[in-house]
Formats: structure tokens, sequence, C-alpha cells
């Protein structure tokens, strides 16, 4: 399978080509770290890559890259870190791990200085609270939250910077694998939220970067 790189992508827009890996072929997903994560080549990201997929992997590829199997990611280097732009990544519980470490990985891939802030959920509102001056410090907002997510329309409503919100794939029955989040998160009452797809932490790290971009330079 040919794989043609869209090298110019970062001259454009400013972010640079990922390599989503589910569904490549595992001689595919060999051949380009083998190609891209060699010492010396351009930092890449590697998003969706499972953890029985990356242990079948050969030896020689696996220790080219530092994997993260709760994120499902693999770095083959790192950008440059900026020197401005801080982003808060917010978790309304740990089930929503998966997505909050693949949006800070790909925060950590992009330069751009973040912390996370797990647990956050609002059945517990004293957790959010206690954290709120913290977060309230960084220049943008990442909430990943499943079943109804509250936590969205909560820190909307808290925070007057830019809020970034992912609906998780978290919940029983009617949250749907994620849809019930999606719409709660849509039809949020807080204005200005921003929403991505189900479990998209990796498009959500992007849109921060836009936004760190367009106000930090």
């Amino acid at each position: 399978m040919d794989v043609l790189f869209d090298h110019c992508r970062t001259e454009r827009i400013g972010l640079p080509e990922t390599v989503f890996c589910q569904g490549k072929p595992l001689e595919t997903l060999t051949r380009l770290m083998r190609e891209q994560a060699a010492p010396g080549a351009t930092p890449l990201l590697f998003t969706r890559l499972f953890p029985d997929i990356f242990e079948a992997l050969p030896a020689d590829a696996r220790d080219l890259v530092d994997y993260h199997p709760l994120s499902k990611t693999a770095l083959g280097g790192t950008l440059p870190q900026r020197e401005r732009g801080r982003v808060a990544v917010v978790s309304a519980g740990t089930c929503d791990g998966p997505v909050a470490h693949e949006a800070a990985r790909t925060l950590a891939y992009l330069g751009i200085q973040h912390t996370i802030y797990e647990d956050s959920g609002v059945a517990g509102v004293w957790r959010l609270a206690s954290r709120l001056e913290a977060i309230n410090t960084h220049d943008v907002i990442i909430v990943v939250a499943g079943m109804d997510a509250a936590l969205a329309t909560v820190l909307g409503g808290l925070t007057p910077k830019p809020v970034v919100a992912v609906p998780t794939s978290v919940g029983y029955g009617v949250a749907e694998g994620g849809r019930a989040a999606l719409h709660a998160m849509l039809s949020s009452c807080a204005p200005g939220v921003c929403v991505l797809n189900i479990d998209n932490g990796y498009g959500a790290a992007c849109a921060a970067a836009r936004i760190i971009g367009a106000i930090c330079g």
C-alpha cells in the first residue's frame, strides 16, 4: 500500500501530517515507522495504534517510537516546544482517559505546553471547583466527557477561555456510544463551546493548536 505524505501541510495550515493507523496493514505501518521515525527524520505522530497491533510490529520498528498504550499513540519525536500558549485538558472521569490522553499526546507532539486534569466530572462538582483557578490560567481548554457530558456546559459557563469539547463513547444504554454526549454538547446552553467528533482527542488538540497559533503567534 503506497502512502503519499502531505509534506506541505505545515506550510498551509500550521499542522503537520499524522498517521492514522487503524485499518492500515502491518507492513505499511512497519515501513512508515522505519522510514519516518528513524533518527534524524521529521517528527511524526501515529494515532489509533492499538496495543495488539503495536505488539505485532517488528521490534526494530517499535524501538523507533515512544508508545503510549492508553492513548494508542506513538511518537516518532516531537516538534520544538512553543514558548507561548498553554492548554488544559479536563476530563470528566478516568474512563475518558484514552481520549484525554490522545489529546495530551498530540499536544506534546506539537510542542504545546499542557496540563491534564482528570476525574473532574460534575457528579462531584467540588472536584472541578477546586481546580478552576488553575484551569483558567491556560489559554485554551479541552473538555473530554461521556455519558451526559454536562462538564462541557458547566465549564463553558465558568471560563472566558476558548472551550473545545470532545464527547466520548463512555456510558450505558441510551448513551449510544457517545451520541448522547455529542448531542448534549451540541445543544449546550453555554455560548461558544466548540464540539468535536466522538472520541476525537486528536482533532481537539489540533483545534486547540490552531487557536494557540492565532492568539499567541
